[in-house]
């Protein structure tokens, strides 16, 4: 079996022709609000050297510094105007506290910025992004993952982040971004994903590939990787995963052989308890009792 190091180098090769890594962060503070439960700092950065990415920042109002740190996922939905807003706003698949309250009243910052084509960054399709990009040598994903990257290389930068104390999540487009960003970065210590953590042959068996966007596909993958070898490159760290029975996007017999691989994986790397997949009796959406869930898994790893 090769080295998990090794097999990262060969996943991160199939993201495309992808910016250079390295640099320091430019950053530029456009706006601040005080909010409840937390400070928001609306942000411009330069992640990629192609286009400015808008970004929210959330700190604790009340927090001992440096502390734990969320990077937050946003889902795709088609909703191309909400993009990083859904860390302040929620969605309609998600409770009604947004994620930024939740990790503020637990004394977590978090970041999210907005993917190509969503929030700020909109005004060219997903299909003519992609389709530019893909005359280019560029990988649609690829280039999201590669942002998401750069945007932990800023949270570590922060000073109200302790960057031993780093987690991602989100829900749909942003539980995939989840898995694959802890995958490539092992400064990722704690993982949640939300009802995408989708098995590439258990999809396309259910014929439900036309269910995620054409961002989602990268060109030769499940000729190197299923879905559970990219999530076994997170092991031993803690992956809370949940998931809806009735959820299209993650046909139960995927999420049964990614569940049978990892609980193997995290036993022989001796944390049998650091990987827990839930699943639940709903389709595409976050329930309260998933929000409990992953409260009390973040308290306890992160």
């Amino acid at each position: 079996m090769k080295p998990q190091t090794t097999r990262r180098r060969e996943l991160y090769a199939l993201l495309g022709d992808l910016p250079p890594r390295g640099g320091k962060i430019a950053a530029r503070k456009v706006a601040e609000e005080r909010r409840p439960n937390y400070v928001l700092e609306k942000l411009v950065l330069d992640l990629n050297g192609i286009e400015p990415v808008p970004a929210y920042f959330t700190r604790p109002l009340e927090a001992k510094t440096p502390g734990p740190a969320v990077l937050f996922n946003h889902s795709h939905g088609g909703k191309y105007d909400m993009g990083k807003r859904e860390l302040v706003l929620s969605h309609e698949y998600l409770p009604n506290l947004p994620y930024a309250d939740e990790l503020a009243r637990m004394g977590c910052a978090a970041l999210a910025i907005d993917h190509w084509g969503f929030g700020e960054r909109r005004g060219r399709s997903e299909g003519e992004i992609f389709k530019e990009m893909l005359w280019r040598g560029q990988v649609m994903w690829g280039m999201m993952v590669f942002d998401s990257l750069r945007a932990i290389d800023y949270l570590a930068s922060r000073p109200e982040v302790d960057p031993k104390r780093t987690a991602t999540l989100g829900i749909s487009m942003g539980s995939t971004m989840a898995w694959w960003v802890a995958a490539l970065d092992e400064r990722v210590k704690v993982t949640v994903d939300l009802c995408c953590l989708t098995d590439f042959e258990a999809l396309i068996e259910a014929r439900g590939l036309d269910g995620h966007g054409v961002y989602y596909y990268v060109p030769g993958l499940v000729k190197h990787f299923t879905t559970g070898q990219i999530n076994a490159l997170i092991a031993p760290r803690p992956h809370l995963g949940l998931a809806g029975n009735y959820d299209r996007l993650t046909p139960p017999r995927g999420l049964d052989r990614i569940d049978t691989h990892l609980k193997k994986v995290y036993k022989a790397a001796g944390a049998p308890e650091a990987w827990k997949l839930l699943r639940y009796d709903c389709g595409h959406m976050e329930t309260a009792a998933m929000r409990a869930e992953i409260i009390t898994f973040l308290k306890r790893w992160l």
